[in-house]
Order: C-alpha cells, then sequence, then structure tokens
C-alpha cells in the first residue's frame, strides 16, 4: 500500500509539472466553465422565472455537474495521447504496476476540475449565487459533486484505453455528456416539459445528484423536483450512484490499461 501511494504521487506530480508547463490547457478548462455561469447566470435567468427563488441559485449545481462530467473526454483524450506518444511504453520498462498509473492519471484530471469548481464559485457569488445551508452540508455538496468528478475520470480512462483514438474519443464522450446534462434538471425545471420526457429527466442519474448537491447547498426547489419519486431524498441515492461508478470503472480501466500495456 506504502509503495502504492509513493508511486502514485510521484506520478501525479508528473502529471502536474506537465499542467504547469502547459498553461492553455490550464486556462481553457478553468474559462469554459466560468464563461458558462456568466453567460447561462444572465441568458437563462433573464428567461426562466422560479417562484420565490433566484435562477442562478437553481443554476450553479447543475453547472458543477456539468463540469464534472467533462472529466470523461479529459481523461480519455489524456489516456489515448499516453498511448500515442509511447509514455506507456516508458512506464512499462520502470518497477511500477499498472494501479498508480491510472490512479495518477484520473487524478490529475479531477484537480483540474476542482480548481475549475473554485473559479466558477467565485463567479457565481458575484452575479449573486449564495449557499444556504451550513458549512459541512455544503462541503458535502461539494464532496459528492468531487466523487462524480472521480467516476467519470475512470470511465474516460476506460474509454480512452478502448477507443485510443481522439478522432473516436471526442465523438463519443460527447455522446455520453450532452444527454446527460441536457436531458436533466440541471439548467432548467423539469415541471414544464412534456410527460414523457419530464420521465426520462428525473430517471437521469445525473438529475439526481443535481437534486442532491441543490439540497445540500440549501438551493433547493420544489419545481426541479415536482412529482419526481427518483429525486425525493436524493442524498443516499446519488451517492449510491457515484460510488458505485468509480467502484465499477476502475477496475476495468486498470484491466484495459494491463491490456494495453502488455500489447
Amino acid at each position: 500500500m506504502i509503495e502504492l501511494m509513493n508511486d502514485s504521487r510521484a506520478l501525479l506530480g508528473r502529471h502536474i509539472r506537465h499542467l504547469v508547463r502547459m498553461p492553455e490547457k490550464l486556462i481553457s478548462m478553468t474559462v469554459m466553465p466560468v464563461a458558462y455561469v456568466a453567460v447561462f447566470g444572465v441568458l437563462f435567468g433573464s428567461a426562466i422565472s422560479l417562484p420565490g427563488a433566484e435562477y442562478h441559485d437553481y443554476l450553479m449545481a447543475g453547472i458543477f455537474a456539468q463540469t464534472m462530467l467533462m472529466n470523461v473526454s479529459g481523461t480519455g483524450l489524456g489516456v489515448a495521447d499516453d498511448l500515442n506518444n509511447g509514455l506507456v511504453d516508458r512506464f512499462r520498462s520502470l518497477p511500477i504496476t499498472s494501479t498508480p498509473v491510472m490512479i495518477a492519471r484520473t487524478t490529475s484530471n479531477v484537480l483540474l476540475t476542482v480548481l475549475s469548481s473554485i473559479a466558477m464559485s467565485v463567479v457565481g457569488f458575484a452575479i449573486g449565487w449564495r449557499t444556504e445551508a451550513g458549512p459541512l452540508s455544503v462541503l458535502g455538496g461539494f464532496g459528492l459533486l468531487l466523487l462524480l468528478g472521480i467516476g467519470m475520470a475512470w470511465l474516460g480512462a476506460w474509454l480512452g484505453l478502448v477507443l485510443r483514438s481522439p478522432e473516436v474519443i471526442n465523438p463519443v464522450t460527447f455522446m455520453v455528456i450532452m444527454p446527460l446534462t441536457f436531458l436533466s434538471n440541471a439548467f432548467i425545471p423539469l415541471n414544464g416539459l412534456p410527460s414523457w420526457l419530464r420521465t426520462i429527466c428525473q430517471w437521469n442519474p445525473l438529475s439526481v445528484v443535481v437534486a442532491a448537491c441543490r439540497k445540500l447547498f440549501g438551493n433547493d426547489i420544489a419545481t426541479s423536483q415536482a412529482g419526481a419519486l427518483v429525486v425525493r431524498n436524493p442524498e443516499p441515492r446519488a451517492l449510491l450512484l457515484t460510488v458505485a461508478l468509480s467502484a465499477i470503472m476502475a477496475p476495468l480501466a486498470v484491466r484495459a490499461y494491463r491490456k494495453a500495456a502488455a500489447g
């Protein structure tokens, strides 16, 4: 276990140094989510009215969740780049196992989204977002988002190892991110949708996570959960979903890496 931690820490340091040498990647991962907060907060906020609530309070949990979903594409492309530039071959010659390699890769991408979330929080507060719950509850909301980001990073790592080509990874991850994001309660209340579409959105796993985060932030709005059994008391369901995602995808990603390294 100590050796695993030391190897993971050393490889994570390598990824962080690589990011420092490529500030454009860090800027792109930070600027886009911040732009989403500013643009959606102003544009959607002027078009959507919520009884007894401000739209930016409704929006922020959804924007945070969307940012965590982006780990699937960032990690997938990073893993594919490692495979194609010979880095995996160099790792194969070192006395390290496959697990710390994958832990370092996924953790570095999750750290990027954490930085993005910090910047988004600042912009959110600037446009009027406020948490109405206690500090522990708010930290619980961000912790749940972190678990979502970790799970999506492991999913992205597995996709990158299976697909290997950036030209394939981009459209595949787009097909994962877009339905999860826009067929959910992330940006709009669901009570105004047709019943069949509302049912699809309510049973979207992301809707459960977003509803849980809103509740933990104290931004829970009744219209976002109208008639939806799956998003009532969403915290335990969201915790189970996010932990299960990592528990399933992490072993699959490590196994896929071993297969790729052996080949």
